[in-house]
């Protein structure tokens, strides 16, 4: 459990614009719209918690329970790999602790290969790593700078 940072202005786009205005006078139905949307990138993934509970304003508060690490760890990065999400405040009970995986903030010229030599002393490593961030990566050619990837151990 604790805080994990992202680039705000980097990540999938999936919160609607508006107006400042706009914003202004219906702040609290943009924060459950964003809410909503986050929670409804969490189940597009298929990525499992129980009872899980958002809250959001300069950091996302998430709270519920996982079965795994990994499982946990996918959620923090499915949130924080948002744009306009620059933290993650990670309250997530795992019931079967395991070894935590390293994040690691992808680079402009990276690729899987590249953080694998890296990371692993092998750039054929690669697809661990790619294994490692699937649903939220449907391809291992498919990152971009300031995305967040799990690093598992070997």
């Amino acid at each position: 459990m604790g805080l994990f940072s992202f680039l705000k202005n980097a990540g999938a786009k999936i919160f609607k614009s508006s107006k400042k205005e706009e914003v202004q006078k219906v702040e609290k139905e943009v924060t459950l719209s964003k809410i909503e949307a986050l929670r409804q990138e969490v189940t597009r993934l298929n990525l499992p918690i129980n009872g899980m509970s958002l809250d959001l304003g300069e950091q996302i508060i998430v709270e519920g329970s996982t079965n795994t690490n990994a499982e946990r760890e996918k959620v923090i990065l499915a949130l924080g790999n948002i744009e306009g999400v620059c933290s993650v405040d990670d309250r997530i009970t795992v019931m079967n602790p395991e070894p935590e995986a390293t994040f690691y903030t992808v680079q402009s010229g990276d690729s899987l290969s590249k953080i694998s030599k890296a990371q692993y002393g092998d750039p054929m490593k690669y697809q661990g790593i790619f294994e490692a961030n699937q649903p939220m990566l449907s391809h291992p050619d498919k990152i971009y700078p300031g995305q967040v990837l799990r690093i598992p151990a070997l």
